[in-house]
């Protein structure tokens, strides 16, 4: 589970009708709120659009992953006023669907190919149009559930993390390391080389991941000496970088672990509470505190970007169980699958799904 803030990223998405005239599926709210409380389904059959520009690709999206930062997007920033839009907004950054049309200048993309995309705006529709360079082909055999999941986080996170260590790689340490967004974390810190400390919570949870990544050390925080052993781990000294999907009123461990200098880099939301900034002494200890943005990730280069989605791609095709599932919906039924999504000890991202054309 990650939370995504967009940050630079100007992606709109077109809306169109099916070629055949069938009813169109979309998901939208006109005010910020509880999701299950301002979002609504619209079956309509909007009158017909013209076919991409050029550079662009429309796709029916089949399947669709619901992040917290979705539904952060839906809720709005804490405390600010729930305003109303003219024009409803749809929420969702990554799927995988169908090409439908391509528009002039497309080359890696075909009508009816399978394809994954992100961050393309607009996934809680039936139909969307988008960027052609942020449309992935499918590897073969990989199947609809795994691509949907196959980008954001793969992408994101382990560039995140090189940002931090300022070209000076240090040891990381990350919370939570085995859940799905963990073990992705484990999987690409291996590939980029990071130096990386994985915690859970549990004996046998370590004993797991460890079969699982015998390559990265792993400490269980239910040891009494945990702390010690993450400081062994890392070579005697702090963490250059914490990774942290608990948050709430448990963020001071994670930045108790942390060298001074160091950053700690928040996207998720397993805990409750809140942790005051000043408790994690930030100033004397000149500490960091920053979230995971997918502007940043955008800002990277064509080749860092191309680097990236093929890793992306290539963990999807050779460890589909990384990419766990907790459950699907069919997007008429998105208030049930955001409950699930809010469940207590739930494992694995909720789909929402579309019925193939």
């Amino acid at each position: 589970m990650m939370l995504i803030i967009i940050a630079g990223v100007s992606i709109t998405p077109i809306i169109n009708n099916y070629r055949d005239g069938s009813v169109m599926r979309t998901i939208a709210h006109d005010q910020h709120g509880e999701a299950r409380q301002v979002l609504h389904l619209s079956e309509k059959q909007p009158p017909p659009a013209p076919a991409p520009a050029a550079g662009q690709v429309r796709a029916r999206v089949l399947s669709r992953p619901i992040h917290p930062g979705d539904l952060a997007g839906v809720r709005g920033l804490p405390d600010a006023p729930q305003r109303r839009f003219a024009t409803p907004r749809i929420p969702g950054l990554e799927g995988m669907g169908v090409v439908d049309t391509i528009g002039a200048g497309v080359r890696h993309l075909r009508p009816g190919q399978r394809v994954a995309f992100f961050p393309v705006p607009g996934a809680w529709s039936e139909l969307l149009t988008a960027p052609a360079d942020l449309v992935v082909p499918v590897p073969e055999g990989v199947d609809d559930e795994t691509a949907a999941l196959m980008l954001v986080n793969p992408l994101t996170l382990l560039r995140a993390v090189e940002d931090a260590q300022h070209s000076q790689a240090g040891p990381v340490v990350q919370t939570a390391a085995g859940s799905s967004v963990g073990r992705l974390a484990s999987a690409a810190a291996l590939e980029h080389g990071i130096p990386l400390v994985n915690l859970v919570r549990s004996g046998p949870g370590a004993q797991t991941l460890r079969q699982r990544f015998p390559d990265l050390p792993t400490v269980s925080t239910a040891d009494a000496d945990w702390r010690t052993q993450v400081r062994d781990a890392a070579g005697g000294r702090g963490a250059q970088v914490v990774l942290d999907a608990v948050g709430g009123s448990l963020t001071g461990e994670p930045a108790g672990l942390l060298d001074d200098g160091g950053t700690l880099i928040t996207y998720g939301q397993l805990g409750s509470g809140s942790t005051p900034l000043e408790s994690l002494v930030l100033t004397p200890r000149a500490l960091t505190v920053r979230g995971v943005s997918i502007g940043r990730w955008m800002s990277r280069t064509p080749e860092e970007r191309a680097e990236d989605v093929a890793f992306a791609s290539r963990l999807a095709a050779t460890a589909p169980e990384l990419f766990e599932v907790a459950a699907s919906y069919d997007l008429a039924d998105f208030a049930k699958a955001v409950g699930h999504v809010r469940r207590p000890g739930k494992s694995g991202t909720v789909l929402l799904t579309s019925p193939a054309p």
